[in-house]
């Protein structure tokens, strides 16, 4: 592998299961579902009226109300998050190395409840009674912005948007980043939050979420034959990446290593992917084609799994065509059963949950499989937790355009 080794020295999650990342892990581990009814507006009349909501959280833990008050939701979730994951990897940002940390970012949608909050504002009071703030609360990119205000990083800041890829991307050219020695360490994942009625009716409109209301935690299904699509949730997930001699040399606490990223595009429709998985296929070849590493090498894939018909058999036939007969032979876990679909923030989320896996040895299960599509036959890890060793977990995320990233994490070994 060409380049710096990267690795893995902090990470931080806020979920509809936990509003930190030791409450989320626990809670994933444990096969607790967050999908609930919705209570940010009256869903009386939509077709799906359950989601993934964040309960709990405060931004005042983080900021004074007056910053909140500027902030849309998501912004708030990616300072509370970066946060979190600075104390979690005791890693001090100050005047000897604000210029070697950047932040990059996922988000999806960026702050579709500010605008719709200020387009009612529009229609019912006119223009004089828009905020200042209005467009800066949107913005995707004022995530990170945020965050560097917050934390003083000084380095490349910038945001990646890629429909459900995009917290995928971000690491994937964090990754980059450190392993070209433009930085000494990154700041990325991704953060989203869209539980709003354009995104519920959008989507709904489209057919692609599930509208299974009266059993909200067993709504989100993957790989399963009754699977009717996709939980909206919000949230986030963060990683530090560091390269490896500077982690050393601050004597930081090393979760993995990130050894590979692949990312294609499937040039086949604008939401649908496509049936053959090929795409997705190219993506995963890619991730192993960096790390320099053999399909048989890798034990677990954490998928994109989203429940949604069309994708958890393309992404089935995906992995056989690039692992042949080792697919049967992999742990498939499927976060998204248990947090829902978090749109620009999954890849983010997932990987942190990956790191995880790969560093205690812990595989979440997959809920909810109880009729297993016949065309869905791999192992999922529908049992519940599985006590695992692994050594190299791959970790999938693809998006509406066909636009497909995976991240292949290593465990470290000192």
């Amino acid at each position: 592998m060409i380049g710096k080794r990267v690795v893995v020295t902090g990470l931080s999650a806020i979920t509809p299961i936990g509003g930190d990342l030791e409450t989320s892990w626990s809670n994933l581990l444990a096969g607790r579902s967050g999908i609930a009814p919705i209570t940010r507006f009256d869903c009386s009349e939509y077709a799906t009226k359950i989601a993934g909501e964040v309960k709990g959280f405060d931004p005042e833990d983080f900021m004074t109300r007056k910053q909140a008050q500027r902030m849309d939701r998501f912004n708030q979730y990616a300072v509370a998050g970066a946060q979190m994951l600075l104390q979690q990897s005791g890693y001090t940002i100050n005047e000897e190395n604000e210029q070697e940390i950047g932040i990059l970012l996922g988000c999806g949608l960026g702050g579709l409840e500010t605008i719709e909050e200020f387009h009612t504002r529009l229609l019912n009071k006119g223009p004089g009674r828009i905020s200042p703030f209005y467009i800066p609360k949107l913005i995707s990119n004022i995530a990170p912005g945020q965050i560097a205000i917050f934390s003083r990083a000084k380095g490349p800041n910038m945001v990646t948007t890629s429909a459900c890829a995009s917290g995928m991307h971000s690491i994937g050219y964090a990754f980059s980043d450190l392993k070209l020695n433009r930085v000494n360490a990154m700041i990325c994942g991704g953060v989203e939050s869209t539980i709003t009625p354009m995104a519920v009716s959008g989507f709904n409109a489209m057919k692609a979420l599930s509208t299974r209301n009266e059993e909200p935690e067993k709504a989100s299904r993957p790989f399963d034959k009754d699977r009717q699509g996709f939980l909206i949730s919000e949230g986030g997930g963060m990683l530090l990446l560091e390269t490896l001699e500077q982690a050393r040399e601050r004597g930081a606490t090393i979760y993995g290593e990130v050894c590979g990223f692949g990312a294609s595009a499937d040039a086949y429709h604008m939401t649908a992917p496509d049936e053959s998985g090929e795409g997705m296929a190219s993506a995963m070849r890619a991730a192993l084609k960096e790390a320099e590493v053999q399909p048989e090498d890798v034990d677990h894939i954490n998928a994109h799994g989203t429940s949604t018909p069309m994708n958890d058999v393309a992404e089935t036939r995906a992995i056989k065509k690039v692992f042949g007969d080792h697919a049967y032979s992999l742990s498939i876990s499927a976060n998204k059963s248990m947090i829902g679909h978090m749109l620009g923030a999954a890849g983010g989320v997932e990987s942190v949950f990956s790191v995880l896996s790969l560093h205690e040895g812990k595989i979440p299960g997959t809920i909810n499989l109880d009729h297993p599509d016949p065309e869905c036959d791999l192992d999922y890890v529908a049992e519940g937790t599985r006590e695992q060793q692994c050594e190299y977990a791959l970790c999938n995320s693809f998006g509406f355009g066909g636009t497909n990233a995976c991240i292949l994490f290593q465990r470290y070994h000192g």
